[in-house]
Parts: structure tokens; C-alpha cells; sequence
């Protein structure tokens, strides 16, 4: 189904939660009725961003904080010194429940994943943005359905779709282990959480022998295997440190073994946001308090604005629709919760979306009573390492968005410590490492990261009456609906959108008019 989108123009002058100016925040938005990953994927390499199904875009060079996308490379990323010390302080709690208070230098006091869209959820709000759109009808569906016919294209996606059912996600989570002797990770089924991202259980016996292999290791520092490779016992997950000098991987640090008797049990799921989903509506009001405790302790927002309205729209209602094509990853794109669970109980949900080239953070929220654990950053490592798994399926997706970053914003500039990462230039549209564009930023809150004086932005819109225009139940190009309104005032706003969101996807999406 195609992308359907209502744009809303340009709202300048509201309060900006990053600097309290009361109105210098400026942005364009739209109101997403129904996305594509794929729609989605290229509005946010252009400095969009969802919140809810309201996807803005802040102007750059007007607004009082620019807001640049920031991704991390996770396939090149190595853990900080103060990332090793979060990840060190959550296995000592887990193996024997320890608590340690101290925060770790240069780690963020705000969680990780605290994001531009918690200010302009406020901002929706006030607005009250009225869709003229209320719902996709049936008919409405019916006539999109016939169009997409008419291309050729719907009937081979639902074949594939029919077809594709999620699978098990298989993480190699080992350096160059062959899959076959790794844990398989499945995905949660109606009921029942898989824990994504742990390695599967193992029996007692297994363990006694990981224990004789360590000591033969020790003995041995060579590192052969005498015995073990030749009576087909599997490779460890986590190889001994004797095995190389090598730095310990993320994963090693994220699935160190615990001992039998750990004090507490953590488990990560992955679940889809859909309502229809058991294990979603089963959870939704866990995690709903959860959302709640958090909004008031670390915003200190008023009940009120906290409730299961907002929370619903904020974080339970995405345009995205779920795909899951043959060559994408098992668990399939769209949006997800990633919920986890300590010793039964949710202690911090992750929202994030999974789209064709990356896993992008929407937010985080989390219990505040342990906030000693750090799960801003635990939670963007676990989602750093979730990101490398998904690579080894589907190839092309190895970025992690962390959303925007906002160097005028002492809070806000922790997420430059995740390297290497890029910023997007907010003029061309291309990705410029993150050290090249500090320099500039100390010197200018608003910069052109793109050193050519002649680059150009590659996807502009080059010609507007192409674009799709939704009108009547009918599908028509630009160039023939214009012809039909004559409305001057309306071309201004249409050139707008088309100038924000570029040549394909004004091409591709279906701009709504009443």
C-alpha cells in the first residue's frame, strides 16, 4: 500500500524543551496516515522524524536549536571505556546484585534515547493537529488497491507476504563462528517472550565442560582444542580470554556467562506495535505504568499529560507498515518495542523502528528506581548489538539513527560519544563524519557539513508535477490536479512539501487534498 500524508506547513514560534525559549522552535510537518519502511527510510535521510504518525522536519536555519540526524556505524563501533563500565556494572548486578550509585564519567545523566520527538508531543497536542483525513475508509483503501493493481505491484508483495513468515533470527554472536554452532534466537510468539538477544540456555553438563575447556585453555595458552573439536562439541559463544589479546567484543561484554546461581534473570523482547498483537495488548499496561512513573520522575510532568491518550499516540501508534519481505530480517520491518523484562517485570522499553538500512531509536522510558543501572546507555548498546545481528541477514542494514543531535544542547551532545557516527548535512543531504563537523559547530549552531561550495542536494525535486496527488478517491499527478483547482494560494504549500521531501518520495507517497 502506498504512503498516505497530509502536509500541515510550517509552525514556527513554540517552545523548545532544549534551550526553554518560549518560541523559537520552527519546523515543517505533515501527518502520516500510512507509511512504507521504505518512504520512511528516505525521509529520514533528508532530517525528518516521527512522532507518533507526525513526521517534522525542523528548518535548519531558523530554529533556536538545530537538530542534526546523527547515526551511529555499529559494524565499526567499539564500546567506550565508559560504556565497558555500564555493561560491567549490569552483569555484577545480574550475577550477584550488586548496586553500584556512582555515575561513570562523560556518561549522560538524561537517557540515552531522550529525544526531539518528547518536545513535540507536547507540540501535537497544543496544536491539536486537525486531520482533514480521518480515517483510510474502505473505499478509500479499495481505490488504492485498484491503483497499485494497475502498476502491477500488489499482487506479488501479498504473495510475498502470505509466504514469508517470521522465522527464527539466527545471531552470530561469536567473531567468525560458523552459524551452525550457534544459539538460535527466535522471535517472540503469540504468548511467549523470546529473549532476542540472549544466548539460549545451557544445560549443566554443557557448562561443567566450558569450565574443563577454560582449564585446559590456562594450561594450554596455544589455544588447541585437543579432543573437543573432534568429538563435535560446539565452540564456545564466548571465547576464553586466553584464546587472544584481542579487546572483548560488544557482545562479549552484553552476553558475558553468568553463574547458575545469578541473583537476577534479565530477558529482552522484541514485540511489534500492533494491537493486534498478543503479546503487545498483554504487556500494554505494564508498560503503560512504566511510561507513566518515568514521565513524572525524570520530566516531572503532571499526570495529565501523561495519560493513556498521549502515551498511545506518542508511542503505540506508528504510520509504518509491516513488511516482511524474503531478504529482510525474520522479525520482519516496521515498529517495535523492545520491552526488558528483570526478574519478570519491566524495568525500560525501547522504542525503535526497523527500517531497509537501519534500526532507528525513537525513545526510551524506563523505571527510575533503577536508574543506577544506566539504561539510557545500557539500552543503546543492547540496540547497537540488536543492529549487527540484523546485519548478518539482511547485509544492508548496518546504521543505528539515534535520532537528532543538538550541539547547542549540553544534554543532547552525549550522542556524539557513540563512534564512529555521522551528522547529515542539513543542505546536501549526505553524511559527513561526526569529527569533521565539530569544529564548525563550536563556530556556528547552524553549519553546512558538505565542504563542496557546488554540491547540491541529489534528490531535490525536480519536477513538482509529478508528484501524487490524492484527491476524490483518485490518484492523479500534480501537474493535472493544479490544472483542475487553479488554486494559487495552494501551489505554494505543495512546492513546499515536494521541496522538503524530495523527487522519489513525492513521487511515491500520496499527498492528500480535501
Amino acid at each position: 500500500m502506498a504512503s498516505v500524508v497530509e502536509y500541515k506547513g510550517l509552525k514556527a514560534g513554540y517552545h523548545c524543551g532544549y534551550c526553554e525559549s518560549e518560541e523559537g522552535k520552527v519546523s515543517c510537518g505533515m501527518w502520516a496516515h500510512t507509511m512504507t519502511v521504505q518512504d520512511y527510510q528516505d525521509l529520514i535521510d533528508r532530517g525528518w522524524r516521527r512522532s507518533g504518525k507526525y513526521v517534522y522536519k525542523p528548518v535548519m536555519n531558523q530554529t533556536c536549536c538545530p537538530q542534526y540526524t546523527i547515526r551511529c556505524r555499529p559494524l565499526q563501533f567499539q564500546p567506550s571505556k565508559s560504556h565497558k563500565k555500564v555493561l560491567k556494572k549490569m552483569l555484577k548486578f545480574l550475577a550477584k546484585g550488586e548496586i553500584s550509585r556512582g555515575n561513570c564519567e562523560d556518561e549522560p545523566m538524561e537517557p540515552t534515547m531522550e529525544d526531539a520527538v518528547a518536545g513535540d508531543v507536547a507540540l501535537i497536542n497544543k496544536l491539536d493537529i486537525q486531520c482533514d483525513l480521518k480515517t483510510l475508509s474502505d473505499d478509500l483503501k479499495e481505490s488504492l488497491k485498484s491503483e497499485e493493481r494497475k502498476k502491477g505491484k500488489s499482487s506479488k508483495k501479498a504473495e510475498s507476504n502470505e509466504l514469508i513468515q517470521s522465522q527464527n533470527i539466527e545471531a552470530k554472536l561469536g567473531s567468525g563462528e560458523p552459524s551452525h554452532s550457534l544459539g538460535v534466537l527466535t522471535v517472540p510468539k503469540p504468548g511467549k517472550g523470546a529473549d532476542l538477544s540472549k544466548p539460549p540456555c545451557r544445560k549443566a553438563k554443557e557448562i561443567r565442560k566450558e569450565r574443563k575447556r577454560l582449564k585446559l585453555m590456562q594450561q594450554n595458552p596455544a589455544g588447541e582444542l585437543q579432543g573437543f573439536q573432534s568429538q563435535g562439541e560446539p565452540r564456545s559463544l564466548f571465547p576464553p580470554k586466553a584464546r587472544s589479546n584481542q579487546p572483548k567484543s560488544l557482545e562479549d561484554l552484553i552476553f558475558e556467562s553468568l553463574p547458575e546461581n545469578a541473583s537476577h534473570k534479565l530477558e529482552v523482547r522484541l514485540v511489534p506495535v500492533s494491537f493486534e498483537d498478543p503479546e503487545f495488548k498483554s504487556s500494554f499496561s505494564q508498560s503503560f505504568s512504566l511510561y507513566v512513573k518515568y514521565q513524572m520522575a525524570i520530566h516531572q510532568d503532571p499526570p495529565d499529560e501523561c495519560g493513556k491518550t498521549e502515551f498511545t499516540r506518542f508511542l503505540c501508534s506508528s504510520p509504518l507498515e509491516a513488511e516482511n519481505p524474503p531478504n529482510g530480517p525474520d522479525c520482519g520491518y516496521g515498529s517495535f518495542h523492545q520491552q526488558y523484562w528483570l526478574d519478570g517485570k519491566i524495568i525500560a522499553v525501547g522504542v525503535i523502528d526497523i527500517l531497509p538500512y537501519c534500526v532507528s531509536s525513537v525513545y526510551l522510558y524506563y523505571d527510575p528506581d533503577y536508574s543506577f543501572l544506566s539504561l539510557g546507555v545500557y539500552s543503546a548498546l543492547r540496540e547497537i548489538a540488536f543492529t549487527r545481528q540484523l546485519h548478518e541477514k539482511t547485509s544492508q542494514l548496518s546504521y543505528y539513527y539515534m535520532g537528532f543531535y543538538i550541539h547547542s544542547c549540553p544534554k543532547m551532545k552525549y550522542k556524539g560519544h557513540y563512534r564512529p557516527s555521522d551528522l547529515l548535512c542539513p543542505e546536501t543531504y549526505v553524511w559527513v563524519p561526526i569529527e569533521q563537523c565539530l569544529p564548525s559547530l563550536e563556530n556556528s549552531k547552524y553549519c553546512r557539513f558538505n565542504q563542496d561550495p557546488e554540491a547540491v542536494d541529489e534528490g531535490r525535486s525536480k519536477e513538482p508535477d509529478r508528484l501524487q496527488v490524492f484527491h476524490k478517491k483518485a490518484i492523479l499527478p500534480y501537474g493535472v490536479y493544479k490544472k483542475q483547482r487553479r488554486d494559487p494560494s495552494e501551489e505554494a504549500s505543495v512546492l513546499q512539501y515536494a521541496s522538503l521531501v524530495g523527487q522519489a518520495c513525492a513521487e511515491r507517497m500520496l499527498l492528500f487534498r480535501s
